[in-house]
């Protein structure tokens, strides 16, 4: 007998009196000790399939078909039965543990509430079992950690005490909805192997969510790809991954990130450059604040990027990767040298009298050395208190979450414009017009510009982003984990996308991301950061076929497999 048996389930939702199929007609079974994998893009109705399982949906949710747990129907049980199946038998681990933990109590206050819930354990008994499973997932020293609030824990570690909190009643199905999404390739490494000793030690069977295939072909007995709400194919993984007979699983399996940036062009003048940067943020303590100490977030750090030319930069979560581009973007205060276009910024500290930049005002500018040349003539007309705003034009940022760094109540044309209106727009140029130009140049439909962004897909929402961006023609954009939050197939685009911006303008990327397929596709050189260190930096091509430090073979062998 199956443990989870799911018969032609659908599942559609009313809202703004239309009715939304989500889930069509989905047929799939989990046996005992199996992992199955549901893979898909995001809106194919793989999270609401599984959230069906044990009757979590909203309350304008309409759920025909058949849903049964050791043969009992899930599908209409009353919410007294549902209660005694979810969280003893049925545990699920979500995926980001930030806003699936309450950040008000303790880890031991949040695990000892679902012992206290399903075994009615407290107190001392309580106390043992939490640490018994912190141990087991993990977590050393785990009896210091108990009076730990979310915030101060790692994503990993975050992750863990989910799981800990899905294996506290000894359940016999796991869901995994995309637990190692946002985590590193290192800490997404442990967490994989861990559920798999789990599922080992536990006799447990195991529903995973994903997008990424390159997690199912490590982790899955068999999987089911879904499109549109529909399964489209399933079978045995290797099966699936041998010979993929559905188009849209063919598509999947071929959206990998293929080929390199253009090499960098002979001469290509330096853009940025960083002399012994380093970012440290003092430890005060005491009445009177007192510095007993510093975070150093950033030691030491020496780069530099040439127009056309991306580097990678990478290292796992706290490594110093994102505190490095924001000072260089001058954002954060720091020590040692920041020099842009031959000028040194670091110590700029708005002592200078107004100036206006007039780059694009210039007839003719069109290539590379002449945006360059009349950005450095900008520049040194600049002796003014806001001369930071001559360089901000030129030094832009992309973010990794495009839904939270766009304003909800803008539409695309505002938020696109918006940089036009601080640094203003070209002389003889409309503002409508220049957006929709840029619009169509990152692959966006100029007639959608009177949108807002909850109206489009993640990847569409990363293209507006990008847009905001290169109206402005920068010559350097840092990429903060542009991808990160994307589907493969996604990914793929904004990768091609970005190589044809670089290509086209002479952008000079420093490109920040966890992902070393996606490095690899984007970057000319690499930097590889550890606890705010440079441990590593060289050509992309030398760091990944002969990776000198202990810690990139890691991220290597976590990424690739065993490196030789």
């Amino acid at each position: 007998m199956s443990v989870l048996e799911v018969k032609n389930l659908s599942v559609s939702f009313r809202q703004d009196g239309r009715v939304i199929q989500a889930v069509k007609g989905v047929s799939f079974s989990v046996a005992k000790g199996e992992t199955v994998a549901l893979v898909g893009e995001s809106g194919s109705g793989k999270s609401v399939t599984a959230l069906s399982t044990v009757g979590l949906l909203s309350d304008n949710a309409e759920v025909a078909g058949s849903v049964t747990y050791r043969g009992s129907q899930m599908v209409g049980a009353t919410e007294a039965n549902l209660r005694k199946i979810r969280g003893n038998d049925i545990s699920f681990i979500f995926q980001e543990p930030m806003t699936s933990l309450n950040p008000l109590h303790t880890i031991e206050k949040q695990l000892a509430e679902s012992l206290a819930l399903h075994q009615g354990l407290t107190g001392t008994a309580a106390r043992a079992r939490i640490i018994e499973l912190l141990g087991k997932v993990g977590i050393r020293d785990a009896e210091s950690r108990l009076g730990a609030y979310p915030h101060q824990l790692s994503g990993g570690q975050r992750q863990r005490v989910m799981i800990a909190m899905a294996l506290a009643n000894g359940p016999e199905l796991l869901v995994a909805d995309e637990p190692t999404t946002a985590l590193d390739v290192t800490i997404q490494a442990q967490i994989l192997d861990l559920l798999a000793d789990l599922k080992q030690a536990e006799g447990l069977s195991l529903l995973f969510i994903t997008h990424d295939l390159n997690i199912v072909r490590r982790i899955a007995d068999r999987v089911c790809v879904m499109q549109g709400g529909e399964i489209v194919e399933q079978g045995p993984t290797a099966e699936i991954f041998g010979n993929p007979r559905h188009p849209y699983t063919q598509k999947l399996l071929a959206a990998e990130q293929k080929g390199g940036p253009q090499p960098v062009p002979a001469g290509s003048q330096e853009i940025v450059r960083t002399e012994n940067l380093r970012v440290w943020f003092p430890i005060h303590k005491g009445l009177l604040r007192r510095t007993v100490g510093h975070v150093k977030a950033v030691n030491d750090a020496s780069l530099s990027v040439r127009a056309g030319e991306t580097l990678g930069i990478v290292g796992e979560s706290g490594s110093g990767k994102t505190t490095l581009a924001l000072a260089i973007l001058r954002l954060i205060g720091s020590q040692g040298k920041v020099v842009f276009l031959g000028r040194d910024i670091s110590r700029l500290d708005e002592t200078w009298d107004e100036a206006q930049a007039r780059r694009d005002a210039s007839p003719g500018v069109e290539t590379w050395d002449e945006l360059i040349d009349a950005a450095r003539a900008a520049f040194g007309r600049a002796k003014g208190r806001r001369a930071m705003r001559v360089i901000r034009r030129n030094m832009q940022v992309v973010f990794q979450d495009p839904y939270g760094s766009l304003s909800p109540r803008m539409t695309v044309e505002q938020i696109i414009a918006e940089g036009l209106g601080v640094h203003g727009v070209e002389p003889g140029r409309n503002r409508t017009e220049m957006v929709a130009e840029i619009m169509r140049e990152v692959g966006l439909d100029p007639a959608m510009m009177g949108r807002y962004p909850h109206e489009f897909s993640g990847g569409q929402r990363q293209r507006i982003a990008i847009a905001r961006a290169m109206i402005l023609r920068p010559l350097l954009v840092v990429l903060d984990e542009p991808t990160s939050a994307l589907d493969m197939t996604v990914q793929v685009q904004i990768v091609q996308l970005l190589r044809e911006l670089q290509r086209k303008w002479g952008l000079a990327y420093i490109f920040i991301s966890h992902d070393l397929r996606v490095i690899r596709a984007m970057a000319h050189k690499v930097m590889v950061m550890q606890a705010g260190d440079v441990v590593e930096a060289g050509t992309c091509e030398t760091v990944f076929t002969n990776p000198q430090s202990d810690y990139t073979k890691a991220l290597m062998a976590a990424a690739f497999g065993p490196v030789s």
